[in-house]
Order: C-alpha cells, then structure tokens, then sequence
C-alpha cells in the first residue's frame, strides 16, 4: 500500500523527478513525458464520469475499471523495462496485461451493440459527458503517440501490450461518447456546410 506523509520534497525543484526505479529523469524526459498524459487522460476520464448521468452506473463502473489500469500504466511507465525483457512479467512488475486490453474491447463491443452505425465523422458534443468523454479520447491519443515515441527512443521500451491498451483506450472513450449521446443523436460533422 502507498502511504504519503509529506507530499512536498523540493527533491524537482531543479527540473528532475525519480522514476519508480529511483533513477533520476528531467521533467521533459519522455518516459516523464508518457506516464504524464496518463496521469492527464486520468484527470479527465474523472472529469467525464461526473457528467455521466446516474442510470448509466454500468458506464461509470467501466470509466472507473479504466481509472484502476490507467495506475496501473502510469506505473509501468514510471518503471523502466529491462532492456532484455520487451514484454514485462506480470508476476513480478506492474504492468498492464492482455486480459485488460480484452476487457476494454468487450466493453467497447457491448456498448457499441446499442448504437447505429455511423455515416458521418462526429463532432466533440451533444452532451456534457460526451464533450467530456471526447476531451479524454483526445488526451489519451495523444499519450499514445507519446507512448509511441517512448517506443522509438533508444535506450527506451514501451511494453506492447501497453501500447495496445493505451489504443483502444481511445476507441473505449469515442464509442462512450457515442452511447451517452444515443438519446440525443451524435453530433455529426457536415462537409463544408459553413463556407
């Protein structure tokens, strides 16, 4: 269990912060850079779910199992792989594993099953827990490509299954925003309708 007595150390008032590992990184380091928008696409999905509306428990269960993982992950990230070792063990590191990416697409299949299919891009809106939820979707997208150039960096790794959660993470969010719209109807874009 993590306990916190002191929450200020001053140990980054010069720029740098430990990793999980005890190895120092500067702040704009991109493993910092990646559990970063994690962290990020946390704050928001917690932003998303008090907009959910209360008869959608089942959608708020999922948004906070989402929550749990994305520790998880920002954990994992904060942790270096072992440079012999691309893939971690789940027995002995904290890592997101292939049964959490699974999960997310049932998830994603299930609330998608309620929905028409679509004929236009949607636009970021129609309710507050769909801006919401599209906001979360943009943030994660963008930790995935942050994830993705940890992954490419030399000397880095971003475990794979990491980088498959982290992408339908993004998927998960787009078709929620779909489904606490499916009273209201999608906000679809029109293809030069304001020149």
């Amino acid at each position: 269990m993590v306990r916190l007595d002191k929450i200020y150390t001053r140990g980054g008032d010069a720029g740098a912060t430990s990793l999980a590992d005890g190895a120092r990184r500067r702040k704009d380091d991109i493993r910092v850079e990646a559990y970063g928008a994690i962290d990020e696409t946390n704050a928001a999905i917690g932003v998303a779910r008090l907009a959910v509306e209360a008869e959608d428990q089942p959608l708020d269960a999922m948004l906070e199992r989402i929550q749990n993982d994305l520790f998880d992950l920002g954990a994992e990230l904060a942790t270096p792989l072992d440079p012999a070792k691309p893939e971690p063990d789940s027995a002995t590191r904290l890592a997101i594993v292939q049964p959490q990416v699974d999960r997310l697409e049932r998830e994603i299949d299930q609330l998608n099953g309620e929905l028409a299919p679509l004929k236009s891009f949607v636009l970021p809106g129609g309710t507050a827990a769909a801006a919401h939820l599209h906001l979360a979707r943009t943030i994660s997208r963008r930790a995935e490509r942050v994830m993705v150039a940890l992954a490419n960096t030399p000397g880095e790794q971003a475990a794979p299954t990491a980088l498959r959660y982290v992408n339908r993470l993004s998927d998960f969010l787009f078709v929620a925003s779909r489904y606490v719209n499916r009273r209201k109807g999608d906000v679809l874009w029109k293809p030069g309708a304001t020149r």
